[in-house]
């Protein structure tokens, strides 16, 4: 598969398999993330690896009960980290360590789904209980939940908005 066929392949799965992952998959996955761009490359985010039953299910309380996050073999929760972005300011602590953190997200995700895996981003928790839980060093702020597991569901499409809507000045071409 091709990068443009696996971010077309990828999507939100809700359900997982109990299958585990293997190790050189897990590797993989963890290795991509470490080559997501980050700002001055200082890789101002932590990855925290979360395979324990009862953390999940306690992340699961924190996220708004969404279960599926103990249902995966894994989670990996990214955190942005704010000091590793310290050299750029405010803004740098602000900001570009969350994105640094996002963008290895993203990384994580198209780097699962072409190694067969499945995930979902989730934004929506306590970020206090979510730094409790996982004993997040001061300063770490987590950003987002990916749980991580073959697919027990094959969600339908959705639709996605017309480049012509998204893109301001694009139009496609004759």
């Amino acid at each position: 598969m091709n990068l443009i066929e696996t971010i077309q392949a990828r999507q939100s799965v809700r359900a997982f398999l109990p299958t585990p992952i293997e190790p050189d998959k897990l590797e993989a996955l963890l290795a991509a993330a470490n080559q997501a761009p980050s700002a001055g490359n200082l890789q101002a985010y932590q990855i925290h690896l979360v395979q324990d039953e009862a953390v999940k299910r306690a992340l699961v309380k924190a996220s708004l009960e969404q279960g599926f996050i103990a249902q995966a073999p894994i989670a990996l929760a990214f955190c942005a980290h704010p000091a590793r972005a310290a050299r750029y300011g405010k803004r740098g602590e602000d900001l570009y360590a969350v994105q640094d953190a996002t963008i290895a997200v993203a990384y994580a995700q198209l780097a699962a789904t072409a190694l067969g895996l499945a995930t979902c981003w989730v934004g929506a928790f306590d970020e206090l209980e979510v730094s409790r839980l996982l004993a997040l060093p001061s300063g770490q702020r987590p950003v987002a939940i990916l749980p991580v597991g073959y697919a027990a569901e094959t969600p339908e499409r959705t639709a996605r908005r017309a480049l012509a809507d998204l893109v301001t000045g694009w139009s496609k071409p004759a």
